[in-house]
């Protein structure tokens, strides 16, 4: 665990021996929003406290329902409930119902911690639940019970705490610190029988993973198995995992698939990232030249980008939320699979932008890529 998500996790605690009832925890795919729950049920005790993955178990309002009770160690006025019910809106009434009345064996409040609470718009589609997560969230605020509840959407989670109760509060993963990076190499470094890189190193991970705790975690993993085999640097790293079949590879794979079918417009919206994924930032105007659509239908399609956390917009301009999926996009938005110095291609562009470093405009092989400069300037062989 880093100190910042350490910070982060004393601020939850605290903050239930106030006022604060209900806390949403925001941050992409692989920040640690799983991991910040799971402490707090090994720190709250699983007698008072239930974690539920939301996404494993949002089928239908009845098997969400009997899924929730069934692992459940709550009790609502002493009794254990039934978890049958005959209809989905019946079903969620009994949900919301549960979450506000159960308490811990003593008495004492329950803790609901919910990873992935959005997930619960699929039940929207189901008669007489077109506002299901906005009646939840209205629900719970009413509910002397506390909860956390988390989701990597940070668009639709801002605009749902907007509406949202008196002491529902907003939180987000925080960024890494080139003090947390540190910590992330010395675990990554235990036993590996070699020097646990320099804080410069730390820097420029930090910077290469756009201070994204779960992409560091890789190049951290990779960079400690790589000095191990003989030479490492963070460059070489993130080429090694950001390869066909590497751990970065598979996981902005992961994010980009899952964000997209979250949003509406699918083919669009990945023609719209490859768009900006050859240039960044872009206008609206220009990004409708290069789509050959108007301006109004593809003001559309950035607003659900937008909506899944794929895009931001700052001063007009549009590029893409994380950095690293940007590289991801160029090197595999193309009929075939990036070859080896396709790779190294793309990430030299990459940390050249990222790290100051000069540009060098021909390929460069993997196994050629070596940190060897000192401040922010990094020298290729």
């Amino acid at each position: 665990m880093t100190a910042s998500a350490g910070a982060l996790e004393n601020r939850i605690v605290e903050g239930f021996d106030t006022t604060l009832s209900t806390v949403l925890v925001t941050g992409p795919c692989g920040s640690g929003r799983t991991a910040l729950l799971l402490r707090l049920r090994d720190r709250l005790g699983a007698a008072r406290c239930q974690y539920v993955d939301v996404q494993r178990v949002a089928t239908t309002p009845e098997r969400f329902h009997h899924a929730l009770l069934a692992a459940s160690p709550f009790s609502v006025g002493g009794v254990r409930v039934n978890g049958d019910q005959d209809s989905p809106r019946a079903a969620f009434d009994a949900t919301i119902q549960f979450l506000q009345s159960a308490h811990a064996s003593d008495g004492t409040p329950a803790t609901f911690l919910l990873d992935e609470v959005l997930e619960l718009r699929t039940f929207e589609s189901f008669p007489g639940l077109r506002r299901a997560v906005s009646d939840l969230v209205a629900a719970i605020g009413d509910s002397p019970n506390r909860f956390v509840l988390t989701t990597r959407f940070r668009a639709r989670a801002g605009r749902l705490v907007a509406q949202g109760p008196r002491g529902f509060r907003l939180e987000a993963v925080p960024h890494l610190t080139t003090s947390d990076v540190e910590g992330l190499l010395a675990e990554a470094f235990a036993g590996a029988r070699v020097a646990v890189p320099d804080e410069e190193t730390a820097r420029s991970i930090g910077a290469l993973s756009d201070g994204h705790v779960g992409h560091a975690q890789m190049l951290a993993t990779e960079l400690a198995q790589m000095a191990q085999r003989g030479g490492a640097d963070p460059i070489s790293a993130l080429a090694a995992v950001l390869s066909p079949g590497g751990r970065l590879d598979a996981a902005l794979r992961y994010c980009y698939e899952l964000r997209l079918h979250r949003a509406r417009g699918y083919g669009a919206l990945k023609a719209i990232l490859d768009v900006l994924a050859a240039e960044e930032p872009l206008t609206l105007t220009a990004i409708a030249q290069r789509m050959h659509r108007t301006p109004g239908s593809t003001k559309d399609y950035l607003s659900w980008l937008e909506d899944v956390d794929l895009v931001d917009v700052s001063k007009k301009q549009y590029r893409f939320a994380d950095p690293l999926l940007r590289v991801w996009v160029r090197l595999n938005g193309r009929p075939a699979p990036p070859t080896e110095d396709d790779v190294a291609r793309e990430v030299h562009r990459y940390a050249a932008e990222r790290l100051a470093m000069p540009r060098v405009e021909e390929p460069v092989a993997v196994g050629a890529l070596r940190a060897t400069g000192t401040g922010d300037i990094i020298e290729f062989d």
